[in-house]
């Protein structure tokens, strides 16, 4: 007979939404958390952005497929002169590789979270800010190790075999 009990129980106190922006030639962040990720909550996060970034510069932003960013509060946000700055960019399904946040968020999660013990979200948010603060202290650029013709051969082949997955299981 298996005994089924666990030494180390598992606990789920809650979660929270972090969203992230990441400047690309000195790889620092902007992080806030919010309790969801809704229509509502990108507006605040676009309006952080847009206070840290100089006027001089543009603003791309890679997002992911949710459809928060796409709603009405959003296209009138963008919609005025101020913003023209602003660039938005959708990754394509299944590519989130090329968005270079994602690497930053497997760094969060590899050397903080995955070994982290969080009894509320409140510690899990502190943990998140703190750790993003260290980063930013003397945070490391990321660099790209394949051409850009390699990383869109590497895309392909993984939807070819994703929609064979899907295929075979009628999915």
């Amino acid at each position: 007979m298996t005994d089924h009990r666990s030494t180390d129980d598992y606990e789920r106190h809650g979660t929270t939404d972090l969203f992230a922006a990441l400047h690309i030639a000195t790889a620092a962040v902007l992080t806030p958390c919010h309790k969801g990720h809704t229509e509502a909550d990108v507006p605040s996060f676009f309006t952080l952005i847009d206070r840290t970034v100089p006027r001089t510069l543009e603003v791309h932003v890679v997002l992911d497929n949710l459809s928060p960013h796409k709603g009405p509060e959003i296209r009138a946000w963008l919609a005025k002169p101020r913003q023209r700055r602003w660039r938005l960019h959708l990754t394509p399904l299944s590519s989130s590789c090329v968005n270079l946040v994602e690497r930053w968020f497997n760094e969060l999660t590899d050397n903080r979270l995955r070994r982290g013990r969080f009894t509320s979200v409140a510690d899990l948010v502190d943990a998140i800010i703190l750790w993003a603060e260290r980063w930013n202290d003397d945070p490391q650029p990321f660099v790209w190790h394949k051409t850009a013709a390699e990383i869109i051969e590497d895309v392909q082949c993984g939807r070819t075999t994703l929609h064979q997955i899907k295929s075979a299981t009628d999915h």
